[in-house]
């Protein structure tokens, strides 16, 4: 594949870029995530947490996020501010539906990451009930292939069943997200027109980096064919327009841009996207190494440290090193993903440099 980016795509680039130093400049924040808790029904292959279904970190009570809430509410728009549940499995606190209703009750909408094991009929009726906005649910392959990364020879049956659930309701928004790897690279095609004939509408797909658990399996990791090959298969099947598909949010991807993704690529975290993680760490996305966590909840005001304390999320300079620091394309990817860089903030993955 010829590399040269062409004048049009510099074009928008260009364009995207000065669209990303305004909003690094407002740092508006409309994405926060809360790690309500360490414990896992799973034990998945590629679990960048290394979560486990007994942590020893107890689950935040609801009463102390609610308190970061209500921080932040006088400093942002309750309505365009999105509150995500994450873990670990969201799914194992009983007390979701308490936090949902008393978000709804202050106008924030919010939603839940899942691998879908413990989604009941009953339980999603509740969470509904609760006010619950969107969900995603893990989908990884067809049975083989999703109950090897996950782990649990029901994974596949129980995320299946959750999907069928959720075909049938309106007035949510929901997706699946796939981890491509190579046991189910060869099965993509098949699982796109599996996925549309079960009726799902929009689908992600994620390639899995090396940290946690996934670093331990080096076969969970693409070569840069297949890495390359994955991308071609996103681009022709948004052409189709028969399912909405698009790439992860991580990694410059060169000539693919606007092209496999609805937007160029820009990594949101600190700028518009911050998280309370389980032990009360204030971060930007979930995902970041530890060594970038801003404050803590338990010691800081919320916002205080959102609007002081994130220059490493909205400067990134300090990523111009190693492979990084002669290439041409900096402008438009510096250093890409913030939680593609490791403990010392070295980069992990260079996603350009991957496309063949």
């Amino acid at each position: 594949m010829n590399k040269t980016l062409s004048l049009r795509k510099r074009l928008g680039l260009e364009l995207y870029r000065k669209i990303h130093q305004n909003k690094v400049e407002l740092h508006e924040l409309n994405t926060l995530f809360w790690e309500c808790t360490l414990r896992c029904n799973l034990s998945c292959l590629h679990c960048g947490s290394d979560c486990r279904s007994l942590s020893n970190q107890k689950d935040m009570p609801v009463s102390d996020f609610l308190r970061v809430i209500d921080e932040i509410t006088p400093q942002v728009n309750p309505n365009h501010t999105m509150i995500i549940f994450t873990g670990g499995e969201a799914l194992l606190r009983r007390d979701l539906e308490e936090c949902g209703r008393e978000l709804y009750r202050r106008g924030y909408p919010w939603g839940l990451v899942s691998n879908g094991m413990a989604l009941s009929r009953s339980r999603l009726d509740s969470l509904l009930a609760a006010g619950m906005h969107s969900i995603t649910i893990s989908f990884d392959g067809f049975s083989e292939a999703h109950n090897w990364l996950r782990n649990n020879p029901r994974s596949y049956t129980k995320a299946l069943n959750a999907i069928r659930m959720l075909t049938g309701e309106t007035g949510i928004a929901w997706d699946i997200v796939t981890c491509v790897n190579k046991r189910n690279i060869d099965d993509l095609e098949a699982l796109r027109d599996f996925l549309i004939e079960t009726g799902v509408k929009d689908w992600r797909i994620f390639t899995i980096f090396p940290v946690g658990r996934a670093a331990q399996h080096p076969e969970l990791q693409l070569s840069n064919e297949e890495f390359t090959r994955v991308l071609d298969f996103i681009r022709t099947t948004r052409n189709q327009k028969r399912i909405r598909l698009s790439y992860g949010c991580e990694g410059f991807l060169g000539n693919y841009e606007h092209e496999v993704r609805d937007h160029f690529y820009t990594c949101h975290a600190g700028v518009n996207v911050a998280s309370v993680l389980a032990d009360g760490s204030i971060s930007a996305c979930p995902s970041i190494r530890a060594n970038f966590n801003q404050g803590n909840i338990y010691t800081d005001n919320f916002m205080e440290v959102w609007n002081n304390r994130f220059q490493p999320f909205r400067d990134r300079s300090w990523a111009r090193r190693g492979q990084c620091a002669d290439c041409s394309l900096w402008r438009y990817c510096e250093g890409n993903g913030m939680h593609l860089h490791d403990d010392q903030g070295r980069l992990l993955v260079c996603h350009y440099d991957r496309i063949c």
